[in-house]
């Protein structure tokens, strides 16, 4: 269960850091409100994630999880920088997420 908690966190991370963005400096409120809401589930879910799986995996993980999505909304809707090169590095950060879940030894 902590790892599907870790997963939730990391799309709330993508949710905030995108409200962060059409927040425009928090002035927009609703954007705003979006963001506060989308921080503190994804915090939530992080905290009770890393109750059974350590730290520093859950935090990577979370990191990670919220990078690419990041990167990939930014490619979607944003129109940001699709090249070879930045394709190449965020499949890698995948790779590295599922190897990290793969060598995780929950506590």
């Amino acid at each position: 269960m902590a790892w599907i908690f870790l997963i939730l966190a990391g799309l709330f991370e993508v949710g905030f850091t995108t409200c962060l963005k059409l927040s425009n400096n928090f002035s927009d409120w609703k954007w705003s409100t979006g963001f506060l809401i989308c921080a503190t589930i994804s915090f939530s879910l992080l905290a009770e994630a890393v109750k059974v799986i350590p730290l520093g995996t859950g935090y990577a993980v979370w990191t990670g999880i919220g990078a690419f999505g990041t990167a990939l909304v930014g490619i979607v809707f944003f129109k940001e920088s699709a090249d070879f090169w930045r394709i190449f590095f965020l499949v890698m950060l995948i790779g590295s997420i599922i190897g990290l879940k793969l060598v995780s030894k929950e506590t």
